[in-house]
């Protein structure tokens, strides 16, 4: 019997060469074996800081590798979906980049795909591992800032070429594909409540949204978040109750962009800063693949919460459009 996932990395995104594959290489249980991509020179990087990584120049070599347990997945948006399907058919584990689909019949196939091959089939939604979402939800759960009443979210960058992937609609690019995950899955993760959008308003350039503030309802919560590629780099949440105010310095990108802290004020006591110090959510992602697929134990970010958080985004899409 196995005791460790020796990995596979599809693809040579930054990303994945800046902070997956580091993760990967640091988590317990897990080794990296392989990179597959199309332009052999984009793999220098990767066997510079991996010596000893093994280099496919096709796709479909890495899926047939019998030594490869699982595959990370950091491709354009468009092709998530089916390469998920296809490795988790060649009986392979798979953690792929957000989003995983780009509309809930993606989600579908994708769910139909992980129980018909027993394989996990997961975004890499990282929040759903960092300690300060479970927390957070706690807390709220609680009643430690009373009824929550409104939420607000945000997440923003700039500085992208051009020629950056993320702009591209053919592949789908977009401010909401990218980033929008982030508040909505927060929203969805620590109140268990589903929103409604009651308005969107978006900046769209060649066809992609660029910016978008994004008003929705869940019951009596009102939620409002804001994403951009084109502005200065920003993120918060924050949930503000009866009773008290809780607030997520770094929530999506938390010991990269700073340190996790949760910020609870409540009007009868001391402001409280709960810190994390010390959790990189992305190696506890790898981990919770490598516990699943050796120990059983429940995967914390199933398809089933990423189709929730796919629906509401569907739903803003079709706002948006509707209104022109």
């Amino acid at each position: 019997m196995t005791h460790h996932l020796t990995w596979g990395i599809l693809g040579t995104a930054r990303f994945a060469l800046g902070t997956m594959a580091p993760a990967i290489h640091a988590a317990a249980r897990s080794r990296l074996k392989s990179v597959a991509t199309r332009s052999a020179e984009r793999a220098a990087p990767f066997t510079a800081r991996f010596p000893g990584l093994h280099v496919e120049t096709d796709y479909d070599a890495l899926l047939a590798d019998p030594e490869i347990d699982a595959i990370y997945i950091p491709l354009p948006n468009a092709l998530h979906t089916d390469y998920s399907i296809r490795a988790a058919q060649a009986g392979k584990h798979v953690l792929c980049e957000k989003p995983i689909g780009l509309a809930s019949a993606d989600i579908d196939r994708l769910i139909a795909a992980r129980d018909a091959t027993g394989k996990l089939i997961a975004e890499a939604w990282m929040p759903a591992h960092h300690p300060q979402w479970a927390r957070t939800r706690a807390l709220i759960a609680d009643g430690a800032i009373g009824d929550l009443k409104t939420v607000t979210g945000s997440f923003c960058f700039g500085g992208l070429d051009p020629a950056n992937i993320r702009l591209s609609s053919d592949m789908g690019g977009g401010a909401l594909y990218d980033i929008g995950v982030y508040p909505i899955g927060g929203f969805r993760f620590a109140t268990g409540q589903e929103p409604t959008p009651t308005h969107v308003d978006w900046v769209l350039e060649n066809g992609v949204d660029t910016s978008a503030w994004i008003t929705l309802r869940a019951g009596d919560i009102r939620f409002n978040f804001h994403v951009s590629m084109r502005t200065t780099k920003h993120q918060h949440m924050t949930f503000h109750g009866t009773k008290g105010t809780l607030t997520l310095a770094t929530p999506f990108n938390a010991h990269y962009w700073g340190e996790a802290q949760i910020h609870l004020t409540r009007s009868d006591t001391e402001a409280e800063v709960i810190r994390f110090p010390d959790a990189d959510q992305y190696v506890l992602q790898v981990e919770s693949v490598a516990a699943h697929a050796l120990d059983g134990t429940p995967f914390g970010n199933p398809l089933e919460f990423t189709r929730g958080t796919q629906a509401t985004l569907d739903a803003i899409f079709a706002m948006g459009r509707a209104a022109g």
